[in-house]
């Protein structure tokens, strides 16, 4: 996948050096501005990927603890609890 975004990144940034290169050479501002949009987009896109990779980093890091044998033996008295819910929901929703 990594390899991908950077073929993508990669020709982006090419793209963005010409559209950049044209506005020299003609002098207009519009392909200026169109080459600063595309940088910004190749830059955009591997921001995304290294705060996606962080976060799917954090997840699978959450469900390592979560099913972990310590967490499981404390859960155990947190599922009792849920099995309980909606009865509590059920006296709260009565006592209104």
């Amino acid at each position: 996948m990594l390899l991908l975004i950077l073929i993508v990144v990669i020709g982006l940034v090419a793209w963005a050096l010409r559209l950049m290169e044209q506005a020299i050479q003609s002098q207009e501002f519009s392909f200026m501005l169109a080459g600063f949009l595309v940088a910004s987009s190749a830059v955009a896109m591997m921001t995304v990927y290294f705060l996606m990779t962080d976060y799917m980093l954090y997840l699978d890091q959450s469900v390592g603890i979560a099913t972990s044998e310590n967490y499981l033996a404390d859960g155990q008295e947190a599922y009792a609890y849920l099995q309980q819910a909606p009865a509590i929901a059920n006296q709260a929703v009565v006592q209104n």
